[in-house]
């Protein structure tokens, strides 16, 4: 198996859409969907879902008045990152958090 560095390669490919439904899951939990009125977030809504994350988010740290009409282009690269950054580490985070208390109970039962 070659190593080509890339971060989001996944080691096991068939698991991404398992991963995806998990991910929506994690974004439910966080309460993103009911952000669009929406029950569920799914495959569909999912990036109106972030969008809206991402706004709101962009909101908070002080940066809607420099994003005009959907132009982010005159936002720092940092800038961006950091509201990409609350998005995906809320996600991600809570992604790990769930795996680990998963593999703790299974090894319990063992």
């Amino acid at each position: 198996m070659s190593n080509t560095n890339n971060k989001n390669e996944l080691l096991v490919p068939a698991a991404a859409s398992k991963l995806d439904v998990f991910k929506y899951e994690i974004a439910d939990e966080l309460g993103y969907a009911l952000r669009i009125k929406q029950p569920k977030t799914t495959p569909q809504n999912w990036n109106r879902v972030m969008d809206t994350m991402k706004y709101e988010i962009a909101q908070e740290l002080g940066f809607t008045p420099h994003i005009k009409n959907g132009y982010w282009g005159e936002l720092s690269s940092r800038s961006c990152g950091a509201v990409g950054g609350r998005i995906g580490g809320k996600i991600g985070g809570n992604m790990v958090r769930q795996m680990i208390r998963f593999a703790q109970e299974n090894m319990a039962k063992q």
